[in-house]
């Protein structure tokens, strides 16, 4: 994961900046894709520290030479925010005290301002050498075991109190405290003026989430619901004509089969389809499956051959032959014109299919490699990946962190 983001990751720097990669991370359906791609269960709330994770790990070696520094994480990680941010700040000339002031702001806005009932346990603040950031939070609520994802950018924050979100992702809870709704300015300011008369005095203005929300079901299992069929369809499409126009050079690639060209095309879309193609993000588990085997077991031979085309791409156009990364990115293109005319088989016979299969790609899940009896367990709901572990006291850890 570590490997195949950090791929992804430069390849989107090449073609739009450090700018256009953090305003993709800031997008709360392109990180559900971008999750889904890189194996993590789609509809997880573990993709929010997975993706940060394998960023940090992947980013980190080539940190100056990207100009992308991750900082913070889950946990004990969150703590050493200020700590890491001081350290980029000092290496770089960059404003530390304005970037650790963000960084304390956007965490209390979410903890206390915005009061929706999770309790953060994830702050990752992603900086560039340029003093641009975005940063993820994410919140869980122990008793409903739901998770609630945020995200922030610099370029778009006017102010830190009054709508400042890029988005807010999580199953709508019905009346909160969000004092960070435009209505509530008046009740803003007259919280500053209670705040030095008597505790009392309480001011509640109740709004609803910000509108833009990714809501991922409960069930593991992928259904047509969650997807439109057809843009799969044009992904498969292209992985079964040999002789799409403009990809002669990655066809030749050596080793490159049917099945790792379809896994290419939806990591080509994640690094540069629009933001309107994000909104199914259940799509994208069909690159590189899911690690508790939905929609299928994740093909390792693939992965490591996706990492591998995409690497060699990557390292070709720094040196200025930027051929098989054109090429990389005409995929993106050439699967979504597909999809307008190709049919294909229903979703559970594509499934059906990618099972089949997992064996000889090297399919691996967390209880195990692919085999026809873990499938029928699987797929009969009778084994799954592990519940995500709620954290142990997440305010606490907050406050200590933030004040």
């Amino acid at each position: 994961m570590a490997a195949l983001g950090a791929a992804v990751t430069e390849a989107v720097v090449l073609e739009e900046g450090r700018r256009g990669f953090l305003r993709r991370l800031a997008d709360p359906f392109w990180f559900q894709a971008f999750g889904a791609v890189l194996g993590m269960d789609w509809h997880s709330s573990g993709i929010t520290t997975s993706v940060m994770g394998a960023l940090k790990r992947g980013l980190g070696p080539r940190a100056d030479e990207l100009g992308l520094y991750v900082c913070g994480g889950r946990g004990k990680h969150s703590r050493k925010t200020p700590q890491e941010l001081a350290e980029v700040s000092d290496r770089l000339g960059l404003d530390g005290d304005g970037l650790i002031r963000a960084s304390r702001l956007v965490a209390k806005v979410d903890g206390v301002a915005l009061q929706d009932g999770f309790a953060l346990y994830l702050h990752a603040f992603v900086v560039t050498g340029d003093g641009d950031w975005v940063v993820v939070q994410q919140g869980m609520n122990g008793e409903r075991r739901q998770a609630r994802r945020y995200h922030w950018r610099s370029e778009a924050v006017r102010s830190f109190v009054e709508e400042p979100h890029d988005a807010v992702v999580g199953a709508n809870q019905g009346k909160i405290v969000n004092l960070t709704d435009r209505r509530s300015r008046l009740a803003r300011e007259a919280t500053v003026d209670l705040s030095s008369q008597t505790p009392e005095a309480v001011v509640r203005q109740v709004a609803s989430i910000a509108e833009r929300h990714v809501q991922m079901p409960a069930h593991h299992d992928v259904r047509p619901t969650d997807l439109f069929l057809r843009r799969l369809h044009g992904v498969i499409a292209l992985s079964r004509e040999a002789h799409v126009e403009g990809f002669d050079d990655l066809l030749l690639t050596r080793g490159l089969g049917p099945r790792t060209m379809q896994a290419l095309a939806l990591v080509a879309e994640v690094a540069y389809g629009a933001p309107s193609r994000f909104d199914d993000p259940a799509r994208f588990a069909f690159a590189h499956g899911g690690k508790d085997g939905h929609p299928h077991p994740v093909p390792l031979l693939v992965y490591d051959r996706t990492i591998d085309t995409l690497r060699r791409a990557v390292d070709r156009a720094k040196v200025g032959r930027t051929d098989k990364l054109h090429a990389f990115r005409r995929l993106e293109a050439s699967a979504a014109a597909l999809e307008r005319r190709a049919k294909g088989q229903p979703l559970e016979a594509i499934v059906d299919d990618e099972w089949r299969e997992s064996p000889a790609r090297g399919g691996m899940t967390v209880m195990g490699p692919a085999s026809p009896e873990l499938e029928e367990r699987i797929r009969g709901g009778e084994v799954s990946a592990p519940a995500p572990a709620v954290p142990s006291r997440p305010r606490k850890r907050q406050l200590e962190l933030f004040g």
